[in-house]
């Protein structure tokens, strides 16, 4: 019997192209009919291999979820962005590639990434997502976030409304 060897750790340079990989479908499966084509197509090609290369070094702390040796999602996470709530940490991005979603491994992501801020001394977390977004919404509520502040985005000329979920 062979077992599956599923891991949260942090990035490693090396880790760039496979990570920029995992940020393309992710975002383009997740955003494709929402954000405006142009926009995304933007966003997509700013975020390069390079980009994420130098993101495993940053600020941030930049998680990917391994499976079997294949980056299979990855979520950035540090310091509350937002300064009227009154949550430490933030989840900045989670994300998985469309073919391992469903499976619990979003959830594994988020509690690895909720656990790693608290070990940090953060007290409470926020994680913003597009309003239009149902999967992102459904997926935040159902592990406990509550809805407590919302925002406009911009697009290149659209503007879409996110919301602020907390958890306390």
């Amino acid at each position: 019997m062979k077992t599956l060897s599923i891991d949260v750790r942090r990035a490693e340079p090396q880790d760039a192209r496979a990570i920029s990989m995992a940020h393309r479908e992710s975002w383009s499966h997740a955003y494709a009919g929402m954000i405006p084509h142009k926009p995304l197509t933007q966003m997509l090609e700013r975020r390069g291999e390079g980009w994420w290369r130098k993101a495993a070094d940053g600020p941030a702390t930049l998680l990917v979820l391994d499976v079997a040796g294949v980056v299979a999602g990855y979520a950035t996470i540090g310091l509350n962005r937002a300064r009227a709530l009154p949550q430490d940490g933030e989840i900045y991005e989670i994300y998985l590639r469309p073919e391992y979603q469903g499976i619990g491994l979003g959830r594994r992501l988020f509690g690895e990434g909720r656990r790693l801020l608290k070990s940090l001394g953060c007290e409470g977390l926020v994680v913003w997502c597009l309003e239009d977004s149902e999967h992102a919404m459904h997926f935040f509520r159902r592990h406990g976030g509550e809805d407590a502040a919302e925002g406009m985005e911009d697009f290149g000329g659209t503007n879409l409304r996110k919301i602020g979920f907390v958890w306390r």
